[in-house]
């Protein structure tokens, strides 16, 4: 039994770090924040880098991998709490690789994976029903209603919906009836709207695959919340030997030192949920349901502790805008939030334990 990441995953992941140290240092990060605009270069840049294909059939121009290789890239974006589409790209482009038809995914899985057009998903009804048997929406044979918190909607080509008995539709950006409203976000590197549909068209996708959607997307986010959580001990620790009091580095005083002992024994076993949640969404999808959603619940609880005490031990400096400990922090919240919360999650494993 294999219990760590083969060659080839590693190779994906540092390959998507050293792009990331490169071009999103901590002002890159903090662009959004100051401006409101979002930035879709570091995705483009990524998308060059051939991340866009991961899950993409081979026959379609990807890689047909799984979502575990897709996980693992989403650490490293996470850790750098890069701005741009990436997680809701990449769940669009997995629904219609799961669930497209065959007309459907020849016409769009060239040119997702690529990044030459760009895809989101919408999920989220009234006061955030995420679950896939919440959804009340319903084609008929066209859509009317709002879905909320929908990821990076201006200017996208295809919206995925969720529907009714954990269906899935695909909108077209240009679709008559469809209105997009920016909405406020705590992380400003990713830009929430509200999309309304007034007798939309869609174009239903094959089975009911929301349900799984939903558990990819619980993955994506315990990738992307370790990936945070990690930086946030890394830049503690090396604040720590940096700054001095009383004539010594502040991290051999006890209490910090135990402090930041306490975050990295929290956060770093933490990766084998992730890396199995993942692994289990490919091979037994049966069983995803319960890993994915204890993977998001603690990774994601531990993310925003971790970001908390990472503003702590930096002091005032640490409070700072230019400094960007927050930019950390304003992720770990969404991180948390979205697509449920952990107490929300833990309800969903005790229902699917039969407690």
């Amino acid at each position: 039994m294999k219990f760590d990441l083969d060659e080839q995953q590693i190779a994906f992941q540092q390959g998507v770090a050293d792009y990331l140290a490169a071009e999103c240092p901590v002002s890159r990060a903090l662009e959004p924040h100051d401006h409101g605009k979002p930035d879709f270069a570091l995705w483009r840049g990524l998308m060059q880098l051939g991340i866009g294909g991961i899950v993409v059939p081979e026959e379609h121009g990807g890689l047909g991998l799984g979502l575990l290789d897709l996980a693992v890239v989403m650490e490293p974006i996470g850790r750098h709490a890069a701005p741009g589409p990436f997680l809701d790209h990449a769940l669009g482009t997995l629904a219609l690789t799961v669930a497209g038809t065959d007309a459907q995914k020849a016409e769009w899985l060239p040119a997702l994976a690529t990044g030459e057009k760009r895809a989101t998903v919408a999920l989220a009804e009234g006061k955030g029903e995420w679950f896939a048997d919440q959804w009340t929406m319903e084609a008929k044979p066209t859509l009317t209603g709002e879905k909320h918190h929908v990821l990076h909607a201006e200017g996208t080509d295809a919206i995925i919906v969720g529907l009714a008995g954990g269906r899935l539709a695909l909108v077209r950006g240009d679709a008559p009836g469809l209105s997009v409203t920016p909405t406020l976000s705590t992380d400003a590197g990713r830009q929430l709207c509200t999309v309304a549909f007034a007798d939309t068209p869609c174009e239903p996708l094959e089975g009911a695959a929301g349900a799984r959607l939903v558990d990819a997307g619980l993955v994506l986010l315990a990738a992307d919340a370790f990936g945070g959580a990690s930086r946030a001990v890394d830049m503690s620790v090396a604040y720590a030997k940096e700054r001095e009091q009383f004539g010594r580095p502040i991290g051999a005083f006890q209490g910090l030192k135990h402090q930041l002992a306490d975050m990295a024994v929290t956060i770093e076993p933490a990766v084998g949920l992730y890396w199995f949640a993942a692994h289990v969404w490919d091979t037994d999808p049966a069983a995803a349901p319960l890993q994915a959603a204890l993977a998001k619940s603690l990774i994601t609880e531990n993310y925003a502790r971790a970001t908390r005490r990472m503003t702590e031990a930096h002091g005032g400096i640490g409070y700072t805008w230019e400094y960007g400990a927050h930019v950390w922090l304003k992720r770990a919240l969404f991180d948390q939030a979205y697509i449920g919360m952990p107490r929300a999650l833990r309800a969903r494993v005790a229902d699917l334990s039969g407690w």
